[in-house]
């Protein structure tokens, strides 16, 4: 006989199922009912469960009775660019968060546009899901307006300046990141500071511009028109963006790199004209992904914490299936700025 005592802390799934040594998914369609477990372990499973106290969580049990017990997400990914380390992180908290009540997430790549908007329209009108996640939002953004005209559950990673309807969301203050970076380069004494943005549609890249220019115009600096570079969120973007702004007659001191990948191409270009990091050029990176503290020197840039962003969209989630009103499901945290090797004083 199994004491309730011998357990401290409420008893999640996947306590349960570790106990049981079973998966998450045989626990979760044993005490579900579900035809396909054997009677024997679905005994054992409602038995154990009755034992330790297990109580599904509420919401993840409204979801399962005749559903698909599944979050989605369509991942905006180019052909070939699936594997982004940024999207990477990000379903890890995810699913490790409905994983714990017993949830199922479903992943999907679709290229940007109108056949992404299909792949929502599929996973929405055909009930292959019961929630979505919407990643990398955008200014004007046609999949939140779908979602909202359909009134189907939802949560955006980030917000979106061409919807006016209220709807909940996660997002890290980009504007307010970068004007604290482009502070501290010009503390550094920089004052030829360039910027590597991200595509304009893209509701992020927006922000940070912001904040590289809030800060730059608080000491009187207007950037010349090509000290604005821009390039697409890969590796190739940020060395295509550098070697222009390497190539200039008076080339900058410091880059600031709207996401860790374009920064890793920054590093790249650097080191093809033999120029090293930190000492004759300072770059600031966003997003401090896992290799970032594997370059050569480390990447100086500003983190973000994927993973829980991920629990936390989760979370904001499950409370707007609970009913909680909008207004209180909208969310803006600060991102930190971590120094590492990549900056340092402007050179004489």
């Amino acid at each position: 006989m199994i004491s309730k005592s011998f357990w401290r802390m409420p008893v999640r799934l996947k306590d349960l199922a570790a106990h049981l040594g079973l998966s998450v998914t045989t626990v979760s369609r044993a005490l579900a009912g579900y035809s396909d477990v054997a009677p024997e372990t679905r005994k054992r499973v409602l038995e154990t469960a009755e034992a330790l106290g297990y109580r599904p969580h509420p919401l993840a049990r409204r979801l399962r009775k005749g559903r698909t017990e599944a979050v989605g997400i369509v991942i905006p990914a180019p052909k070939g660019q699936f594997a982004d380390p940024f999207f990477l992180e990000l379903l890890t908290g995810i699913g490790e968060a409905l994983g714990e009540i017993g949830l199922d997430l479903l992943v999907t790549a679709c290229p940007p546009g109108p056949e992404e908007l299909d792949c929502y329209r599929h996973l929405v009108e055909e009930r292959r899901v019961d929630a979505l996640v919407v990643a990398r939002t955008r200014v004007r953004d046609e999949r939140i307006l779908y979602l909202l005209e359909k009134d189907f559950p939802f949560v955006a990673h980030g917000r979106s300046q061409g919807v006016t309807k209220p709807f909940p969301f996660l997002d890290m203050d980009g504007t307010l990141g970068f004007y604290r970076a482009t502070v501290h380069l010009l503390e550094l004494g920089h004052r030829r500071i360039a910027f590597i943005g991200a595509p304009p549609e893209l509701n992020f890249a927006r922000h940070r511009l912001e904040g590289y220019l809030w800060a730059m115009r608080e000491v009187g600096l207007e950037p010349p028109e090509e000290y604005l570079q821009q390039g697409d969120l890969t590796e190739e973007g940020g060395l295509m963006a550098a070697e222009a702004l390497l190539s200039l007659p008076e080339p900058p001191t410091a880059i600031l790199a709207a996401t860790d990948r374009m920064a890793w191409g920054v590093l790249h270009a650097l080191k093809k004209r033999g120029l090293r990091p930190g000492q004759q050029v300072s770059l600031i990176g966003y997003d401090d992904l896992p290799f970032s503290s594997y370059t050569d020197p480390p990447l100086s840039t500003l983190r973000q914490p994927f993973r829980e962003e991920g629990r936390r969209l989760v979370e904001l989630l499950l409370a707007r299936l609970e009913g909680r009103p909008v207004e209180e499901l909208r969310e803006v945290w600060v991102p930190e700025l971590v120094l590492r090797g990549t900056d340092g004083p402007a050179p004489v």
